[in-house]
């Protein structure tokens, strides 16, 4: 713990004490650190662990909430500078192909730009991901063919009475995340102020590396969709990166 200690006094965030669990208590290993030191070296220090710093804003202020909830790994990598927040949007495309469950994470899928940017279903290591909010998007393809699906041009769902009117759910690190909820959270188009199909989490979670993500799809029928509609699911929020 002496060099996460150490580590605290460098770090960029602004509840970094979480990040080690100190969560504000001057413990006995803490004071032990601070008294070994010099004593402008210690008042350093003391201003670090007690200054309350400027707030961060948006979708970097919820993931810094969650620290506490970070693998281990994570957390000692953030403290040593390995790893940084930045701003990323997990997504994936997914034809419906005539069911009425279309689940756009799975263990056989390989990245591929402009299909998915993860593969088997996982964050990869060393990434954990804050969901600060979701996309759900539709288009009709040429054709189900890659190449097609691949230049699909999306739109929102309200004009899609199947899609609009179904389900999703989102699970991982073996928690549901987001249950059974109406797609008509996606319908954006009288909001101007909101992206295309844009739906912010009042309840922001986060997602762990290498766990299964299942984010699944539930239509009541298939009635009037084009055999060649294709997904878009977007999570965006606050990741961990290199």
């Amino acid at each position: 713990m002496l060099s996460a200690l150490g580590q605290l006094m460098e770090s960029e965030y602004t509840n970094p004490t979480d990040l080690i669990g100190l969560n504000g208590e001057m413990d006995a290993e803490l004071l032990g650190y601070l008294n070994a030191l010099n004593p402008v070296a210690r008042a350093k220090a003391m201003n670090k662990v007690v200054k309350r710093h400027i707030p961060s804003q948006g979708s970097r202020a919820e993931f810094e909430k969650f620290f506490l909830e970070l693998p281990a790994h994570i957390k000692e990598q953030l403290l040593q500078g390995k790893l940084r927040l930045a701003d990323h949007l997990v997504y994936t495309i997914k034809p419906i192909n005539g069911a009425k469950t279309i689940k756009m994470f799975e263990s056989q899928d390989v990245k591929e730009v402009n299909l998915r940017n993860i593969s088997n279903g996982k964050l990869p290591k060393n990434m954990a991901l804050l969901v600060s909010g979701i996309y759900l998007l539709q288009g009709e393809a040429t054709s189900l063919s890659t190449d097609d699906v691949k230049v699909t041009k999306f739109d929102t769902i309200e004009n899609v009475g199947a899609l609009a009117n179904g389900e999703f759910k989102l699970k991982a690190n073996k928690k549901q995340l987001v249950s059974d909820t109406s797609n008509r959270n996606f319908i954006t188009a009288t909001f101007d102020m909101v992206p295309k199909g844009y739906y912010k989490l009042a309840n922001p979670r986060l997602i762990h590396d290498d766990i299964d993500i299942e984010f699944e799809i539930e239509l009541g029928t298939v009635n009037g969709l084009n055999p060649n509609t294709v997904i878009y699911v977007g999570l965006s929020g606050t990741a961990t990166i290199p």
